[in-house]
């Protein structure tokens, strides 16, 4: 499979593209400036150390990158959310998109999460571009855990969608992971308690000083 990460030259998509790419699949590092994802995409394949492996990994702008890709990972700042689909939302028609996008601001040290008036980040993406399959996962998967080629992640993605084939196809997808497990979270609309859990996280793991994640327990 052949999967695009626009905007993915930030750690989430670097740390995805980088388990996608040792789960076999290849990868393209989408990006406003076409240079800086070619850039990307070459440390990523050198992190990884297989010839083999990184082959899989190239760098495109994000428009090229939309287009030439089956599965699109949608990683940009929530700022420039709106932007980027505007100029690119002609090329995510019918294809599985997936929102790791996370609303947040920092005030006082603190994350807080900015509920968008659609709920969540991902049901206003739905909003901008309906043609396209939405999914919501991975806002508590740790980027540094993803950017560790080998290791385990003893995690689990939690997947929101009401397109059901969209979600089971992004739940495999979390399976390939090393010590990743996909959960199904329900409809879209969950979205936003996982972008506020994310907010949540982020304090709990600054109180700690740790580098915390979720896992279900009991399923």
């Amino acid at each position: 499979m052949k999967i695009g990460l626009i905007g993915g030259t930030g750690p989430e998509g670097r740390g995805l593209g980088m388990q996608l790419g040792l789960a076999g699949h290849d990868v393209v590092i989408g990006s406003r400036y076409e240079v800086k994802a070619i850039e990307t995409a070459r440390e990523m394949a050198d992190t990884c150390g297989s010839e083999e492996a990184s082959s899989r990994y190239s760098g495109a702008d994000n428009a090229a990158a939309a287009s030439g890709c089956e599965v699109i990972f949608l990683t940009v700042p929530y700022a420039g959310m709106t932007s980027v689909l505007h100029s690119i939302g002609r090329h995510l028609r019918g294809k599985i998109c997936v929102n790791t996008i996370v609303p947040l601001e920092f005030v006082g040290g603190q994350a807080r999460n900015i509920a968008p008036p659609t709920g969540s980040a991902a049901e206003e993406a739905e909003r901008l571009v309906p043609e396209a399959r939405w999914v919501a996962a991975f806002h508590t998967v740790p980027a540094r855990g993803l950017m560790r080629p080998g290791s385990r992640l003893n995690t689990d993605a939690l997947v929101c969608s009401d397109d059901p084939e969209a979600l089971k196809s992004v739940m495999e997808l979390a399976h390939e992971m090393q010590g990743l497990r996909g959960i199904n979270a329900g409809l879209l609309e969950n979205a936003r308690y996982l972008e506020g859990a994310t907010a949540l996280l982020i304090n709990i793991n600054r109180i700690y000083g740790a580098h915390g994640s979720l896992k279900v327990m009991g399923i």
